[in-house]
């Protein structure tokens, strides 16, 4: 069975952003020009460490968002003074690829960031070096999928959009035709 269906931000980026590339970097390779690899989404439990039922909810929240299981983080080593023991669940992620990565970037911009409070948006400073970049969310309830009624405690995430680009201004240019909200 094949499936037909194709993202519309994978469309926008098919039509108009490999374009936009070619006119800035005039690459002499198609496999040259930059795109999105994968979508790592990481949300730290916090409190919910030692009450496993929190935990629960956290991580069905975040499989409602990323549309696909997440997986637990454990603790590599214990610390004592955070009572932690080595193999707790501290944490949970989430890699989208494919069409799930398009979906979630469109999901991201136009609907979820437009709801963060006093957005003005997202710094042009949290590239890596290598064309990633990094940003936070401090609440996970802008999200269309959470039902506000049932979240018993806000949490974070942190969303890493990975790309294939090999600088940061080359990243930038490709988030910006993606229609990334920058500050600056």
């Amino acid at each position: 069975m094949t499936n037909n269906y194709i993202p519309r931000m994978k469309t926008h980026y098919d039509d108009v952003v490999v374009k936009d590339l070619l006119d800035k970097f005039n690459y002499t390779n198609s496999m040259q020009i930059p795109k999105l690899d994968k979508i790592v989404i990481n949300m730290g439990l916090g409190d919910a460490v030692s009450e496993s039922k929190k935990a629960d909810i956290a991580i069905e929240a975040l499989g409602l968002i990323a549309g696909q299981k997440p997986v637990f983080t454990k603790a590599k080593k214990s610390i004592a003074n955070f009572k932690l023991r080595e193999g707790m669940v501290i944490g949970t992620k989430v890699t989208l690829r494919k069409s799930r990565m398009y979906d979630f970037v469109d999901r991201l911009i136009t609907i979820a960031l437009p709801r963060v409070r006093d957005f003005r948006g997202i710094s042009s400073k949290s590239f890596d070096g290598n064309g990633n970049y990094a940003m936070g969310i401090k609440e996970h309830i802008v999200f269309p999928e959470i039902n506000y009624d049932k979240v018993d405690v806000i949490r974070g995430m942190d969303i890493i959009i990975c790309t294939t680009a090999q600088t940061d201004e080359e990243a930038k240019v490709l988030l910006s035709g993606l229609n990334f909200p920058f500050r600056n």
